[in-house]
């Protein structure tokens, strides 16, 4: 299976792409609403990424209002606006579980994905019965949206198995691992997952635990994933999670925090000689 095509980064890529001509034609954007009688929320959402989805006909007229002539930049150009347009998987099955831009969106193209976890296992590393005891864990649901939440999750973990799979890094703290579900052989088989993950030298994913003797550390403050993406144009971006809704920041400096951060956890935590060595006596233990 090949890397999966998200709207949701396309459509990121033609607001940067916008952007980016205008700069280089060295207008602003009252100049180019005024010229084109468009009001001048239209082009600040165009740029912004506001849209749901974009207008062919809007993105040509740019096109033809920046100069843009050479066949093949404008083709790549509406493709991409074409591409915007377009469901994400996630939308067509489980919008109501993972919502339209969702973190999911973004792993579909990312080419690095940097995940601390102090609570739980990472959604891509969990097994079918931790993401089922996670999800009974959140809140009573119904056994029928229990399952198929868990569906969801099991098909975005196929990010992994693709032609062009994101390098994981996984910084999970021990009283995640410490905290699993005994019933129902839950623990023995997510330990035994992780243990596999780390063991294996082709798969891209290298996990590192961070142990209770680490002491206070930055990553106190909470969960994130940083994701970093394959195109230039493609900033990268940090996701953190609520109960209600996820937020992502895209700010350079923003993102430099949390890389930061991320850095001196990956410094602090075992390394994955040591990772694997402490999740074997976990799992012995269990």
């Amino acid at each position: 299976m090949s890397r999966r095509i998200s709207p949701t980064v396309r459509r990121r890529r033609l607001s940067a792409v916008l952007r980016q001509l205008r700069h280089e034609k060295g207008k602003t954007l009252d100049t180019v609403t005024a010229d084109l009688e468009w009001s001048r929320g239209r082009l600040a959402h165009m740029e912004g990424n506001k849209w749901v989805r974009p207008d062919l006909g809007n993105v040509r007229q740019l096109l033809d209002y920046y100069g843009v002539e050479d066949p093949a930049t404008r083709k790549a150009t509406i493709d991409l606006a074409r591409q915007s347009r377009e469901k994400g998987w996630w939308t067509k099955k489980y919008r109501d579980i993972f919502g339209a831009d969702s973190l999911v969106g973004f792993e579909s193209e990312a080419s690095v994905v940097s995940t601390w976890q102090p609570v739980v296992i990472p959604g891509l590393l969990q097994t079918e019965g931790y993401a089922a005891a996670s999800v009974r864990a959140s809140l009573t649901r119904p056994a029928e949206e229990v399952a198929r939440r868990v569906e969801a999750r099991m098909e975005r973990q196929e990010v992994l198995s693709g032609d062009q799979p994101p390098t994981v890094w996984a910084v999970i703290d021990e009283s995640a691992l410490r905290r699993v579900p005994t019933e129902d052989g839950v623990a023995e088989e997510q330990l035994r997952h992780l243990i596999d993950v780390a063991e294996n030298p082709d798969n891209g994913v290298t996990i590192q635990i961070l142990p209770f003797t680490a002491g206070l550390h930055p990553g106190v403050s909470g969960p994130f994933v940083v994701l970093d993406f394959p195109e230039e144009m493609d900033s990268p971006i940090v996701y953190l999670e609520s109960r209600t809704e996820g937020l992502f920041l895209e700010e350079e400096h923003e993102v430099a925090s949390y890389r930061l951060v991320f850095d001196h956890l990956q410094v602090t935590a075992l390394s994955q000689a040591e990772s694997i060595r402490s999740m074997k006596k976990i799992y012995d233990a269990v």
